[in-house]
């Protein structure tokens, strides 16, 4: 039986086929499914494929230096910033604070803002040469003697070429008298015991009674027979050439870091003065 002519064409019959042709591209093809959208792949971006490839480069030596360079900076201005305004460290090159600080000891001191404000009797303490106490120091030169500046000023190298540390006994209007019928120290009128004066040791060899100047302080170290302190500059004075500025201290001594078998604080001794009256 045969199909009657309707003056329409036929409609084509559909291969079945045709539908599986139609579904595979509808799977593959990136714009078949709207509500996903297309993800192209890094060939047909090559923005992202180079971008890609740039990440997973090694950095090139340039790049590592320049990274070294910046921490090498931030490491030095954290040192600076340390040094001048919370601590700095110094070493001891002598024997004048004997067995309080020994030589070769590295100690820290305190420079935090208001720290050298309120001085006390028996702190110990740093200070800069404050007239040519130390004579003529010879200075490093060459390469090394730079180096060595550089890095004592951003605090990386403990300083102490021109500075000394010493122990103060009188503020400023203290009256400083050697010595009692025990051969102690008095001041204003109260003999003090030291316990930590070196063992064996007298308080003072020389005799002498001083008056502390306004604004200065006088210092002297723990190892009393071996000390070149404001003793031995006052040349009779009466505590005018062998005082010392209050100005010129760095800070107070609180701590020994190096060596590590010595790690410890040190003490100021307030104790010893507890019973001296005002001046």
């Amino acid at each position: 039986m045969t199909d009657e002519p309707t003056g329409r064409p036929a409609e084509p019959t559909q291969d079945p086929g045709d539908h599986a042709r139609e579904d595979s591209r509808s799977r593959t093809d990136p714009v078949a499914d709207p509500a996903r959208g297309a993800e192209p792949s890094a060939a047909d971006d090559p923005d992202e494929g180079g971008a890609r490839a740039a990440r997973r480069r090694p950095p090139t030596l340039l790049h590592r230096l320049s990274e070294y360079a910046v921490v090498a900076v931030i490491a030095i201005v954290l040192a600076f910033l340390v040094k001048t305004f919370l601590v700095q460290p110094f070493w001891i090159p002598s024997e004048s604070m004997e067995d309080t600080l020994i030589t070769g000891d590295r100690i820290v001191v305190n420079k935090l803002p208001g720290s050298s404000d309120g001085l006390q009797r028996g702190d110990v303490v740093v200070f800069e040469d404050p007239d040519h106490w130390l004579g003529e120091t010879p200075e490093q030169g060459g390469v090394g003697g730079t180096v060595k500046k550089g890095l004592q000023f951003v605090g990386l190298y403990p300083a102490g070429d021109q500075h000394l540390v010493k122990r103060i006994i009188g503020l400023p209007g203290d009256r400083i008298v050697c010595c009692d019928q025990q051969g102690r120290l008095t001041v204003n009128g109260v003999s003090i015991t030291e316990p930590y004066v070196r063992a064996g040791q007298k308080p003072s060899n020389e005799r002498f009674e001083i008056t502390v100047p306004p604004g200065r302080l006088w210092l002297m170290g723990d190892n009393r027979a071996f000390s070149f302190d404001s003793r031995g500059h006052d040349q009779g004075s009466g505590g005018r050439l062998g005082s010392v500025p209050e100005s010129a201290v760095t800070g107070k001594a609180v701590a020994v870091v190096w060596p590590l078998g010595r790690l410890g604080g040190v003490t100021s001794h307030h104790d010893v003065f507890a019973k001296v009256p005002a001046p």
